[in-house]
C-alpha cells in the first residue's frame, strides 16, 4: 500500500490507490453493534466483509436476487419496503438480518444510516479499504482509536477527511495523539462538522502552537464554521491562548466541556469576588473563560465544569452574565460549592433542564429546595455522593412536573419515603420518569420502595438499586407488577434476594396437592425443599419484564438455579451479570444460554461450579458475544478458551484473571484465534501465588 499525498501545509489531496482490493475488503459487514437502552448505538468496523462487489448489484433485478430461492417472497420485495421493515428490529438484529443475502445487506445498510449509529474505526492500514466503503454509505459519526504521530496514522486520517469528511457531523479523538499538521489536514477535510471531541488529546496542545499561523486558523475557522458543541474534558496542557485559538475558529459554539480541566482562580481584593485580570499564557483561568462566556453569552446553551474546583463566587458570578440563559450545567465534583451560590444560579439561569450536582459535598437539603423552586423546567438531575441530603429535601421534587431522570445513588440519608410522597402528591399524571438512579441508598426500606414504585409510572427505563442491602423479594415483585416497561434493571448486592421473589411467589408457603403440608422457610434455598421441576413462576415474577436489554445480580447470593432456570428468558436482553453467585451451575448456565440468546455483555466472575462442560454447550448460543468476564472461575480450562473462540467470534474483551487452570500459553493460543481482541485480562492465571507475585 502506498502513503496518501500530502501537499502544502493542512492541504489534502485525493489519497493515492492502496492497490486493488478483494470483495472481502469492499463491503465491510462484519460489524459489532452495541445498542443502549435508548436506542442509541455504538458500531464496531472489524476488517471482514461480504463477498461481492458493491457495483455487481446495482440493479432492483440483482438486488432482489442472490438468496439462491430460499424465500421468495422475502427476496422480491422492494428494497425500500426491506429497510423499512428492518428499521423496526434493534441495531444488533439488523446486523444478523444482513447477512441473510445481498438484498437484506442494502437494506440493514440503510437502516443503519437511518439510526444514531457511530462507528468506531481503529487506526489501522487494515481499516483503509472499509473507510473507502464507509464514505459510500455517507456515515455522519466517527470515533477513532488508537491514533498517534505514525505514518499509519496519518494516512488513515487523510482517507477519513477525504471520502468520510464532506459528510461527517460528528468526530471523536478522545484520548488520541494526532500530530498537529495531521489534526489541521484533517479539520479541513471536514465543512459539515458540529461536533468535535478533542477530550485527552494532549498531544495538540502540549506546545502551545496550535492554530498559531494566522492563515491556518483562518481556514479551520471555515471549516468549523458549523461547530455546535466542543469537549476538551481533561486537557492537562490546555492553556488560555489555545483556548482562545480554537474557540474563536467556532463562532457559533453551543455546548462547552472543560471537565477536569486545571481551571485556576484568582480571588480580587474584595473578599470573594473574582479579578478582573486578562488573560493567562501559561494556565488556563476562569477569568478568560468568563471573558468567553460573556462574548458568547447570546448563543451559548450547555457547560461542563465537572472536577473543576469551582468556588462560589464564581459559580455566582458566571450565572449573572447579562443574556446568558444556559440549557445544560453539569458541576460533577465541585466540592465547594455551596447552598447561596447554588440558590443565586438557580434564580438567574431559571431555564435549565439539566442540572448535575453530584459530587458536590458542602450541599444539602436546602440546595435541594432551592433547585426545586427555581427550576421547574428541570428534566435531569444529578445528586449522587450528596451525603448530606435528607428525605427533607426530597419533599419538594413534585414540583418538579418534567423531570425525566434523577440520580440520587450513594445518598445514604435518603429513605425514599419522603420521595415517594412527593412524588404521589403530585396532581395529574406524575413526572414523565424514565431513568431513576438510588444505588448505595443504603437506608431504602420496602416500605417506602413499595409507595415509590407505584408512582413511578410506566414511563421508567432505567431503575438501580444496587447495593440497596436492606430491600428483599417484596421490592422485586412491586417493581415486576408496576414497572413492566423497564430496559436497565440493577440490583447488584441486594443480598435478601432469594429464589421466592424471581419466581413471584410469597414466603413462607404451605403447598397444596402432592406437597401439601410442606412449608418452605425464608432462610432456606427452594431447590433443596421441592424438587425444580415444580416451580412455575406466577404474576410477579421476574418474567413480567420482557423488555429487559440489561439486568445485573451480582452477589444476590442466595439466588440459585432453582428461579435463574425459570425467569431467565430475555429475548432482547444484551448485559447480564450473574458474578458471584455461588450456587450457579452448568444447568443454570445452559438456561440462561437458551433463554437470552442476544446477549453481548456476560460477566460470571467467582462462579467457581461452572465447568468446561457447561461452556462448551453454552457457548453455541451467544454468537454476538462481545465482552465475557469469566474472572475467578476456579474449574475452566483451556478447554472453555476453545470453545469460547470457536463460537464467540465476534469477541472484544475476554477476563480471565485469576483462573488457576488457565494458563498463559493457553491465553496466547486464543489470541492467535481471535486476533480482534482487543483486551485479555489475564493476571494472576494459571494459580500463580499472589502473595508472593505481590
Amino acid at each position: 500500500m502506498q502513503m496518501a499525498s500530502r501537499g502544502n501545509e493542512g492541504e489534502l489531496q485525493k489519497p493515492q490507490s492502496v492497490g486493488p482490493t478483494s470483495a472481502a475488503q469492499a463491503l465491510p459487514v462484519q460489524v459489532l453493534v452495541v445498542s443502549n437502552w435508548d436506542g442509541s448505538a455504538m458500531v464496531y468496523f472489524l476488517h471482514k466483509a461480504r463477498p461481492s462487489r458493491r457495483s455487481d448489484y446495482t440493479s432492483q433485478r440483482s438486488l432482489r436476487g442472490g438468496g439462491g430461492g430460499r424465500d421468495a417472497m422475502a427476496e422480491s420485495l422492494p428494497l425500500e419496503m426491506l429497510t423499512y421493515i428492518l428499521s423496526f428490529l434493534p441495531l444488533p438484529d439488523q446486523k444478523e438480518a444482513s447477512l441473510v443475502n445481498r438484498a437484506w445487506y442494502y437494506a440493514a445498510q440503510n437502516a443503519f444510516r437511518e439510526a444514531n449509529v457511530r462507528y468506531n474505526i481503529p487506526v489501522s492500514s487494515a481499516s483503509l479499504p472499509g473507510i473507502k466503503n464507509l464514505g459510500r454509505r455517507g456515515i455522519s459519526h466517527v470515533s477513532l482509536t488508537n491514533l498517534d504521530g505514525s505514518p499509519a496514522s496519518h494516512q488513515v486520517l487523510q482517507f477519513i477527511a477525504y471520502h468520510l469528511g464532506p459528510n461527517l457531523q460528528s468526530l471523536c479523538l478522545s484520548e488520541c495523539c494526532p500530530t498537529e499538521a495531521s489534526f489541521v489536514a484533517l479539520i479541513l477535510g471536514c465543512p459539515a462538522l458540529r461536533i468535535l471531541d478533542l477530550s485527552g488529546c494532549n498531544s495538540l496542545f502540549t506546545s502551545g502552537t496550535l492554530l498559531s499561523q494566522p492563515e491556518i486558523a483562518q481556514r479551520v475557522q471555515q471549516a468549523l464554521s458549523r461547530l455546535q458543541e466542543l469537549n476538551l474534558g481533561g486537557l492537562r496542557d490546555l492553556v488560555d491562548l489555545s483556548f482562545n485559538r480554537l474557540s474563536s475558529c467556532a463562532p457559533h459554539l453551543q455546548h462547552l466541556s472543560l471537565a477536569f480541566c486545571q481551571l485556576t482562580f484568582e480571588q480580587g481584593p474584595t473578599h470573594g469576588s473574582i479579578s478582573p485580570s486578562g488573560s493567562s499564557p501559561s494556565q488556563l483561568s476562569f477569568n478568560n473563560l468568563l471573558k468567553f462566556v460573556r462574548e458568547r453569552a447570546g448563543r451559548l446553551q450547555s457547560l461542563n465544569l465537572s472536577g473543576t474546583d469551582l468556588p462560589p463566587q464564581a459559580l455566582q458570578a458566571l450565572s449573572q452574565v447579562a443574556g446568558l440563559r444556559l440549557q445544560k450545567l453539569s458541576l460533577h465534583n465541585c466540592r465547594d460549592l455551596s447552598t447561596e451560590a447554588v440558590a443565586a444560579l438557580c434564580r438567574q439561569q431559571s431555564g435549565l433542564t439539566s442540572l448535575d450536582l453530584s459530587g458536590c459535598s458542602e450541599l444539602a437539603d436546602e440546595a435541594l429546595l432551592a433547585v426545586c423552586r427555581g427550576l421547574r423546567r428541570l428534566q435531569h438531575l444529578g445528586l449522587r455522593k450528596l451525603q448530606r441530603l435528607t428525605d427533607a429535601g426530597c419533599t419538594a421534587l413534585g414540583a418538579l412536573r418534567e423531570l425525566q431522570s434523577l440520580d440520587m445513588g450513594e445518598c445514604c440519608l435518603v429513605s425514599g419515603q419522603e420521595l415517594a410522597q412527593a412524588l404521589s402528591s403530585v396532581h395529574g399524571a406524575p413526572p414523565p420518569m424514565t431513568s431513576l438512579i438510588l444505588a448505595y441508598c443504603s437506608s431504602l426500606k420496602d416500605t417506602s420502595m413499595q409507595s415509590l414504585i407505584p408512582a413511578l409510572g410506566l414511563s421508567l427505563r432505567v431503575l438501580d438499586l444496587s447495593s440497596c442491602m436492606a430491600l428483599t423479594s417484596q421490592t422485586l415483585q412491586a417493581i415486576c407488577t408496576c414497572l413492566t416497561h423497564l430496559s436497565v434493571l440493577r440490583l447488584a448486592w441486594c443480598k435478601k434476594l432469594h429464589d421466592w421473589g424471581l419466581l413471584g411467589l410469597e414466603e413462607p408457603q404451605t403447598f397444596k396437592g402432592p406437597m401439601q403440608g410442606l412449608l418452605l422457610q425464608p432462610h432456606q434455598k427452594l431447590e433443596h425443599q421441592i424438587p425444580i421441576e415444580a416451580l412455575q413462576p406466577q404474576g410477579s415474577s421476574l418474567l413480567m419484564l420482557q423488555s429487559l436489554q440489561e439486568l445485573d445480580l451480582t452477589a444476590c447470593s442466595k439466588l440459585t438455579d432453582a428461579s435463574l432456570a425459570k425467569v431467565l428468558q430475555f429475548p432482547q436482553l444484551r448485559q447480564l451479570s450473574l458474578s458471584l453467585l455461588p450456587s450457579l451451575t452448568d444447568k443454570g448456565l445452559l438456561a440462561v444460554a437458551r433463554g437470552c440468546p442476544s446477549l453481548e455483555h456476560l460477566t460470571l466472575s467467582h462462579c467457581n461450579l461452572i465447568s468446561n462442560e457447561g461452556w462448551a454447550q453454552a457457548a453455541s448460543s451467544w454468537p454476538r458475544l462481545q465482552h465475557l468476564n469469566l474472572s475467578s472461575c476456579s474449574w475452566l480450562t483451556e478447554q472453555t478458551l476453545d470453545a469460547i473462540g470457536q463460537m464467540c467470534k465476534q469477541l472484544r474483551m475476554l477476563d480471565v484473571a485469576m483462573c488457576p487452570g488457565i494458563n498463559m500459553a493457553a491465553v496466547r493460543r486464543f489470541q492467535v484465534q481471535l486476533p480482534q481482541v482487543t483486551c485479555i485480562q489475564s493476571r494472576f492465571v494459571g494459580g500463580a501465588d499472589l502473595i508472593f507475585t505481590l
